[in-house]
């Protein structure tokens, strides 16, 4: 059990950053590239690289090549259902 309370914090921590999260919320229905996840986040490219690596790291995102573009997906169903719940959460308006 200890293994597994570690794992899940590990996993929190990585995805706890604000612009993790808002990439992770933009990943929730389709897959982008860094320039479209940079138009919404409004930061730079090399940044939201940082991020993408932190999270493809932690096996929470995957990514595939088509042509001259990288298109990142979240890789992790779990990942998916955490952020619907988070979104049902927190993200309703009063």
């Amino acid at each position: 059990m200890d293994n597994q309370v570690e794992d899940l914090a590990l996993l929190l921590k990585s995805i706890s950053h604000p612009i993790r999260l808002k990439i992770l919320c933009l990943l929730q229905d389709k897959e982008l590239t860094v320039s479209e996840i940079r138009k919404e986040v409004a930061t730079s490219g090399a940044n939201i690289s940082q991020h993408l690596n932190i999270m493809r790291n932690r096996g929470i995102i995957g990514s595939r090549k088509e042509a001259n573009f990288i298109y990142s997906s979240i890789a992790d169903e779990r990942i998916i259902e955490l952020m619907k719940t988070m979104k049902q959460l927190f993200c309703t308006i009063a």
